[in-house]
């Protein structure tokens, strides 16, 4: 039997001797839930779907449809019925969307759930997840170490956090990734102006004491409650992540950073994330964890098929 590749993008198998195409109607079908099903990683986990015989069923939130009294309960792309037809939907990240978008989006996940159909990430898994507040504290209610941070409506309230971390802190988007809105900040006058503006535009303010931790951390990527690969981020700076220009340097996590990290993810939830960790004077500390991570700068770092590494956990999930 051979794997031949046909039209718009598809795999299938022939038989070697009569050529004639494999029943496509038998592969197992996964969902891949994306905002673009041609970004790096969103193209290695079709490539790792396929070359399993699974075929990739791409879509994004705006191709829902939920109905409610009529049958079936969700659709996608106006025509697949998501619990029949799907083994699996496995999320990739969910972007920015208004409340009511963003609601409307977890409540479609729950709603697949309850119906039985797998969701990797679990959804109650990422609504922890993406928000850093909640996150934080249920790491430190398992007993995990973490920065000392207050979260805070009122601005005195945060000039008083600002004072207690010695006039050096971070402040970050209670929702965000990648670095973006993250500050550091060390003096007075311009943190309580920062402080003053966020409330202004009615958002919550986030401080934390500044760790240093020289310019590297380490990322510790978990799949099935394992660590299929790591790496140390390296930068020119205090911030270290590779999107925002850091070097992926290979590095094996091992010992207290990769036991963090497990727990980290076992405590959220997490069939899937990205831990990072912070090398602080007092010991390691969980700086944040991504239940949609990308990995295309941890790849460089190791021969480890990371994409291949999910598909298979997908696929062990799956139904049918």
């Amino acid at each position: 039997m051979w794997l031949m590749r046909g039209g718009r993008d598809q795999w299938f198998e022939t038989d070697f001797y009569t050529a004639q195409p494999f029943d496509e109607g038998r592969l197992l079908k996964i969902g891949l839930l994306t905002r673009n099903q041609n970004a790096w990683c969103s193209s290695r986990l079709r490539e790792a779907f396929l070359k399993s015989r699974v075929e990739p069923v791409c879509f994004s939130f705006s191709d829902l449809t939920a109905q409610v009294g009529m049958p079936p309960n969700m659709l996608a792309l106006g025509n697949i019925n998501l619990v029949e037809e799907l083994g699996a939907v496995l999320i990739r990240p969910i972007g920015r969307g208004s409340l009511d978008e963003v609601i409307f989006q977890m409540d479609a996940l729950h709603k697949l759930s309850r119906d039985g159909l797998p969701i990797i990430n679990h959804p109650a898994a990422i609504e922890k997840s993406v928000d850093k507040y909640y996150t934080l504290a249920l790491l430190n209610e398992a007993g995990l170490p973490v920065p000392r941070t207050v979260v805070t409506g009122n601005v005195a309230e945060a000039v008083k956090a600002f004072e207690k971390f010695g006039g050096d802190a971070v402040v970050k988007p209670v929702f965000g990734s990648r670095g973006i809105g993250t500050a550091r900040i060390s003096n007075a006058d311009v943190a309580e102006r920062v402080f003053r503006t966020l409330r202004f535009h009615r958002h919550v303010i986030y401080v934390q004491e500044f760790v240093p931790h020289g310019t590297k951390d380490h990322r510790v990527f978990i799949v099935g409650g394992r660590v299929v690969a790591s790496m140390l981020r390296v930068s020119n700076s205090w911030k270290t992540n590779v999107s925002r220009g850091a070097t992926p340097i290979p590095s094996k996590a091992g010992g207290v950073v990769e036991d963090l990290a497990l727990s980290a993810a076992e405590t959220i939830g997490c069939d899937v994330a990205g831990i990072d960790v912070l090398e602080g004077r007092e010991g390691p500390l969980i700086n944040e964890l991504n239940s949609q991570p990308g990995w295309r700068g941890l790849q460089s770092t190791t021969k480890i098929d990371i994409a291949a590494e999910i598909v298979k956990h997908v696929l062990k999930k799956a139904k049918g």
